[in-house]
């Protein structure tokens, strides 16, 4: 059972941490966009952005609009704060919505999500090879390994639970076949997770014609990811 007061002290977290109006989420996922297409680690209309609101509301990309016309306008307002899940806006959410939403529920410290099909995440996604601990601002900033979660159809209860399965104590996770999905504290943290998830996925697959990857040690991996947590981590990131 719950302390007392723990519902109390949760509400008051979240108004502390997260709460934005509208206007200011829709922006924050609008240019989260654009920075994307600019650093190359999404193209057209795929992958899908989101940015939470409060604990029972987030802001969403639109399903199938190219990120280079998107306004802050185009932006979904999800609320999920029930099974009824609803939405605002002159556009559907994207159908990946219900990761997004799983996400959010189960990761309460989680403010943003970028699900993202770049090329190198995409490459070792299809490989289903999990990656292991090889560069320093990869195990402080997603976490030891990389997992696959296992390949299961888009959109559907079956890929939300893998993906949950694999997010476990990371802040990153490949999708078999299919792209990856990484996870912040806020926007900023989000994108900086992409940008290292592509580039240690990156440095695997070159590291495979010089004999493969040396790893860092678990201990090591380990001792990196808590410093990163203790020194920018004045929210707790869920950690394995």
């Amino acid at each position: 059972m719950p302390f007392l007061g723990e519902e109390h002290c949760l509400r008051r977290w979240f108004a502390r941490m997260y709460i934005m109006n509208t206007d200011e989420a829709r922006q924050i996922v609008c240019d989260a966009g654009k920075k994307l297409i600019a650093n190359g680690l999404v193209g057209g209309t795929w992958g899908n952005i989101s940015c939470r609101i409060d604990d029972a509301k987030m802001a969403i990309t639109p399903s199938g609009m190219s990120y280079e016309t998107l306004g802050s306008d185009d932006i979904a307002i999800v609320d999920f704060s029930s099974d009824d899940v609803t939405w605002e806006g002159k556009h559907k959410p994207s159908a990946e919505m219900k990761l997004h939403i799983a996400i959010y529920r189960e990761r309460k410290n989680i403010g943003a999500v970028i699900h993202s099909h770049s090329m190198n995440a995409s490459t070792v996604a299809v490989a289903r090879r999990e990656v292991p601990p090889i560069l320093d601002d990869m195990v402080q900033i997603i976490g030891p390994t990389i997992r696959v979660a296992d390949y299961a159809l888009p959109s559907t209860k079956k890929i939300v639970k893998k993906t949950m399965a694999a997010l476990k104590g990371r802040n990153a996770a490949l999708m078999a076949n299919h792209g990856a999905v990484c996870i912040g504290r806020d926007m900023e943290e989000a994108f900086t997770c992409t940008f290292v998830l592509e580039k240690t996925c990156r440095a695997f697959i070159e590291a495979e014609f010089l004999g493969g990857a040396k790893t860092i040690n678990k201990f090591e991996a380990h001792l990196m990811r808590q410093y990163y947590l203790r020194k920018y981590g004045k929210r707790n990131v869920d950690s394995d």
